[in-house]
């Protein structure tokens, strides 16, 4: 593994776990070299998986495009980058049950039933997007079925 603070080649690995509900695993890394320690991630490589958008167009699964989508929706929000990249692990897991290609639509739906249980502003903020709103009076409609599930699932 190149250090990302000196490039030397030479590290140790000091802790290894797997991350929770996902297929990756966590290194803690010491340059041998410049003594700075820093995180990698490992993740088997997978067969590529086609992401099929609402209009019929095609392109490669991009898991730094969709984490950089959910990071976008969590913006100055109390969520922390590790939630972020758990949420990500896991939609990423979840759509191994697709062979070659993935709806996009159901991509949208495993996140938002992600950000839902997390924070309702980076849910309303992520649906903005994926729901593509066509004007105020759905996007109102929105946020009153959120206001209801929400007023649920506290009433409980």
């Amino acid at each position: 593994m190149k250090c990302p603070f000196c490039g030397s080649f030479e590290d140790q690995v000091l802790d290894s776990r797997p991350i929770e509900h996902t297929s990756a695993i966590k290194r803690r890394r010491e340059c041998k070299n410049c003594k700075k320690r820093y995180t990698t991630y490992e993740r088997p490589e997978e067969v590529s998986l086609t992401v099929v958008k609402s209009d019929s167009r095609r392109e490669s699964f991009d898991r730094k495009k969709l984490r950089e989508g959910i990071a976008r929706a969590c913006e100055k929000r109390p969520i922390s980058s590790e939630t972020i990249d758990k949420i990500v692990s896991e939609v990423e897991t979840e759509l191994s049950d697709y062979l070659m290609e993935v709806p996009s639509a159901v991509i949208g739906d495993k996140v938002l039933k992600k950000l839902w249980d997390i924070d309702s502003v980076a849910y309303i903020r992520f649906a903005s997007v994926y729901k593509n709103f066509a004007d105020i009076e759905t996007f109102m409609q929105e946020i009153k079925t959120l206001k209801k599930k929400y007023n649920k699932k506290n009433n409980k």
